[in-house]
């Protein structure tokens, strides 16, 4: 080889390796698809990317499908960060595939509520409350409800909604009804009861799609539906008139959840992303296109935002169960769920 070959080679080979030297990590996210998913590929990893010199391959599916895939992944994992509702990430945690969550000055600014566990922490707000038709009560001259009480009252019958006990709104609701009988996560019978024989009378349909649920709605079938505040909000942003209440017992705190996941070859990126979204800013996108709260106390909505979520003094309205009695029970509350209630 001449010598100008061998020194164009050489140089080759050096631009070749710099390039390579510079080439972003790639940060792998597992969270929900659709409108959760534009929104993360449009708004906010493309500015998460830019000024962290950072590329993040995006592994979209709902919070079983991120749940199986890290069990699945179990000592070799491809995800670095993780977002799933609250329930599954307990499990996530408990089972050892969430890392430690390090201090920075942004998670002192995150409701204590939202702070999980040392690894885990809320990035969004879901409240589990009543969606109601405006018109429907309007109509009827009704009082709205206030209590998960209403739920048993018998002008109802054949005009509610409430999801199966597989749907994170229908548990809530059972355990809120136990609670209200004495009993709770570690006394689940008196909610059973409750759910069986007063409430299911009044239920026309155990809903578990959203679609569904609002074609109920805008069908005039029923009058109001144990639901999410999300959902309330993304029916009455199609010019439905869907109102949704905080029952006095308190509504049930539903969180979108994050934690970096353990074996990460870019920790220090996972964590980085994570405290992105606890950001003001990014909180009050995640709040308009998905219908979560900010789990930031200095997030500042503006106010056709504001009345519609979880936020401000709305916060101390909403309530936690205990994951860690309620998941290792899950399957054996869905099984009797079958048996008792949808029967």
């Amino acid at each position: 080889m001449g010598k100008n070959l061998l020194l164009a080679a050489l140089m080759s080979s050096a631009l070749a390796t710099g390039a390579h030297a510079a080439d972003p990590e790639v940060l792998t996210v597992g969270g929900y698809g659709g409108s959760f998913e534009t929104l993360m590929k449009q708004l906010i990893i493309p500015e998460f990317e830019k000024s962290h010199n950072v590329k993040i391959a995006y592994v979209s599916g709902n919070s079983t499908e991120n749940l199986a895939r890290l069990q699945a992944q179990k000592g070799a994992q491809e995800l670095d960060v993780v977002i799933l509702d609250d329930g599954p990430m307990y499990q996530a945690d408990a089972l050892g595939f969430c890392a430690p969550l390090e201090d920075s000055a942004i998670k002192s600014d995150v409701y204590d509520l939202a702070k999980i566990s040392p690894n885990a922490i809320g990035v969004g707000f879901v409240a589990t409350g009543f969606a109601y038709s405006k018109e429907f009560f309007e109509k009827e001259g009704w009082d709205l409800p206030t209590s998960w009480e209403d739920l048993k009252d018998p002008k109802y019958e054949g005009l509610i909604s409430v999801p199966p006990i597989s749907n994170t709104y229908g548990l809530h609701a059972l355990v809120m009804l136990a609670r209200d009988a004495g009993g709770g996560e570690k006394d689940i019978d008196p909610g059973f009861t409750a759910m069986a024989d007063e409430v299911a009378p009044n239920v026309l349909v155990f809903e578990p799609s959203s679609g569904k649920m609002s074609e109920l709605f805008q069908n005039g079938e029923i009058a109001f539906s144990v639901w999410g505040s999300g959902r309330v909000k993304s029916l009455a942003d199609t010019g439905y008139p869907a109102g949704f209440i905080y029952p006095k017992e308190g509504a049930v705190a539903l969180m979108l959840a994050g934690c970096p996941v353990v074996e990460s070859n870019v920790p220090a990126e996972a964590q980085a992303f994570l405290d992105y979204l606890l950001d003001p800013e990014i909180q009050v996108k995640l709040a308009d296109a998905m219908g979560s709260g900010p789990v930031n106390k200095n997030s500042k909505l503006p106010p056709e935002l504001a009345e519609k979520l979880p936020y401000g003094e709305k916060i101390s309205q909403l309530v936690g169960v205990d994951w860690d009695e309620i998941n290792p029970l899950r399957q054996e509350w869905t099984a009797r769920w079958a048996r008792e209630v949808e029967r």
